[in-house]
């Protein structure tokens, strides 16, 4: 009988060790734990079970992860209204589709929503672009050589237009 009390004795430290190595890094609290079961047996046993962490590190850890998953899945993400693909806020146009993201303000260069009629960095009226201004601002691919294309073939203001129109 003394036997199996003793490997029941043995046992439950031993469990509570490692159960409290993965539940809490305070040494204080392994020890306190550990010496609680080891001093009262069955009865710290008992009580231990009722002031231990309710969560492993590892669970703490991946719930952490979950939280910021969750956070970056709820913070807007800029899509292209054309493919839906992910765009970033700088770009003038999504480089899978072509689709006109945003403008080029025409006296200051900064960049502007579409539907934006006046620059609010320089206040200039953005409604006189005429087609001259467009042609400039429209992609233009080199056709005839497959040499590096050099800055000139790109304006700095992108417009996608297909050929067609």
């Amino acid at each position: 009988m003394g036997l199996v009390v003793g490997a029941f004795w043995l046992g439950s430290v031993i469990w509570t060790f490692k159960d409290i190595r993965a539940r809490s890094r305070d040494f204080v609290m392994r020890l306190f734990s550990v010496g609680l079961v080891a001093l009262l047996t069955l009865p710290g046993f008992i009580l231990y079970l009722f002031i231990r962490p309710k969560e492993t590190l590892t669970e703490a850890y991946e719930r952490s992860l979950e939280e910021e998953a969750l956070l970056q899945n709820i913070e807007e993400k800029p899509t292209c209204p054309g493919c839906s693909r992910r765009v970033e806020i700088t770009w003038q146009a999504c480089p899978s589709c072509h689709t006109r993201l945003k403008k080029a303000c025409i006296q200051c260069g900064q960049l502007l929503e579409l539907s934006w009629k006046v620059c609010p960095y320089c206040t200039t009226l953005q409604t006189n672009l005429n087609t001259d201004v467009l042609a400039d601002l429209t992609y233009k691919p080199q056709t005839t050589s497959r040499k590096r294309q050099t800055s000139e073939t790109y304006s700095t203001g992108l417009e996608f237009i297909d050929e067609n129109e």
